[in-house]
């Protein structure tokens, strides 16, 4: 049979000490021409050395946690000989007393080596579980039954909340790799076909079972049903929450002048209640207009941004039974009066329990003010398909330098969350710095 042939780390760039990080193949593996044989993870990316040959894997050099370079030797593999019998073990034993005068060879694969470097593979996943009321199933962890994909690859999907048992792998041997993960989360979010079990671990998330506490064991207890809109609306922010990738950008608008000119609007006008939410719409408008991507919505391939050319707001309202969001339609043709009106009597309808479907669909952008509260900031969560929403808390008087000396503001706090698929950091830091000016200067709704 053809000798052993070893199998080394190619050109990687100017990187050493790249740490090897998953085991792609065992001893007595047949492998093809550039199959994977372990996998390199630096700090820029993941990368496999490939067998620069087919054959069988005679014996490993490398194990998991070693650091490699370019040129280390990770495998030796006798090159096949199209022979379909190759890979079957018994054949370097066959060999073994053959090559005599050269004995290092010889004892290569009688050595302990072969049976001693599978053992890494089957412990490391088949160990004590660390948490024992987990119940233990040694059929899961078989090799042709873990997910075939790299450590980097796992952690990704552990925090998307992805069963890998559910996707399907698109690379080289059916291995998954982070677009197949990315997919299958797209997939879930569209509703698209999936696997049953998938679907009924809601969308995809493998999440773990509530649990199930006895609280009466510990004290008195008093059990109360949720309201229907707790209901409704805890479903879709639990939805909107684990589907959607939230950021949330922190500003603060002075808003000294604004508030001197609310007040007095308010008292030339005593039959509608002016609130600083009509400002906050408006210029929530200019913002919309100059940064559209924050007026639209991906669809439901998740493929395509569909951009809106119209301007409803999503007003949030606390009312006795839950939070619900109408909204106010076409508020880019509507002055500040109309708007306080339109808001008094939709905020009215909502703690009446009188909104209909339509009041509360078709929004664009959504405002949750909890200023009237309390508070310094918070994570507000996007109102699906939305892609962004503002949140409010309390203004205080700050003191702010002018250039020459600190003169007292008044200060409103700004929380913007928004989808990280559509959206970038620096967009979300522009948006809310636009906003801020429209809110400090009002001039600027005008132009």
């Amino acid at each position: 049979m053809a000798e052993r042939k070893e199998a080394t780390v190619p050109d990687i760039g100017d990187y050493d000490d790249v740490p090897v990080i998953e085991l792609l193949v065992q001893v007595g593996d047949t492998v093809a021409k550039d199959q994977g044989l372990v996998t390199l993870e630096s700090d820029k990316a993941t990368m496999e050395v490939p067998a620069p040959f087919a054959g069988v894997v005679r014996e490993l050099k490398v194990k998991l946690g070693d650091a490699v370079k370019q040129g280390v030797v990770v495998a030796l593999i006798e090159p096949s000989g199209g022979a379909a019998s190759a890979p079957t073990k018994p054949a370097p034993v066959a060999e073994a007393p053959k090559p005599a005068p050269d004995a290092p060879k010889a004892e290569a694969p009688a050595a302990p080596k072969p049976a001693a470097a599978p053992s890494p593979l089957p412990t490391a996943p088949a160990a004590a579980p660390r948490t024992p009321p987990v119940s233990f199933d040694a059929d899961a962890v078989a090799p042709d039954k873990v997910p075939y994909a790299s450590p980097a690859v796992r952690l990704f999907a552990r925090e998307l909340g992805v069963d890998l048992t559910q996707v399907s792998g698109s690379a080289r041997g059916g291995r998954i790799v982070k677009e197949d993960v990315q997919a299958f989360v797209k997939a879930a979010m569209s509703g698209g076909a999936r696997p049953a079990a998938a679907a009924s671990a809601g969308g995809g998330l493998n999440l773990i079972p509530w649990p199930k506490v006895d609280f009466a064991k510990f004290g008195p207890v008093e059990s109360q049903p949720l309201s229907r809109i707790k209901k409704l609306s805890g479903a879709n922010l639990a939805r909107n929450w684990a589907m959607i990738p939230h950021v949330t950008q922190f500003d603060a608008a002075d808003i000294t002048e604004m508030e001197a000119f609310r007040k007095q609007l308010g008292a030339e006008n005593k039959e509608v209640k002016v609130t600083p939410l009509v400002f906050l719409i408006k210029a929530a408008v200019a913002a919309l207009k100059a940064f559209p991507a924050f007026n639209a919505s991906l669809d439901e391939s998740g493929e395509n941004l569909v951009l809106k050319r119209y301007f409803h707001i999503g007003i949030a309202v606390d009312t006795p039974d839950g939070l619900v969001v109408p909204v106010i339609r076409d508020c880019d043709r509507k002055g500040l009066l109309q708007l306080a009106a339109e808001l008094g009597e939709i905020s009215k309808k909502a703690r009446e329990k009188k909104l209909g479907p339509a009041d509360m669909s078709g929004g664009c952008f959504s405002i949750s003010s909890l200023g009237g509260i309390g508070g310094s900031a918070f994570t507000p969560i996007i109102n699906a398909p939305e892609v962004a929403i503002l949140g409010v808390s309390k203004s205080e008087m700050r003191p702010v330098w002018n250039g020459s000396e600190f003169t007292p503001r008044l200060m409103l706090p700004l929380s913007l969350s928004y989808d990280h698929r559509v959206i970038d950091g620096a967009a979300a830091a522009r948006f809310t710095a636009y906003y801020a000016q429209m809110l400090g200067d009002l001039r600027r709704l005008l132009l």
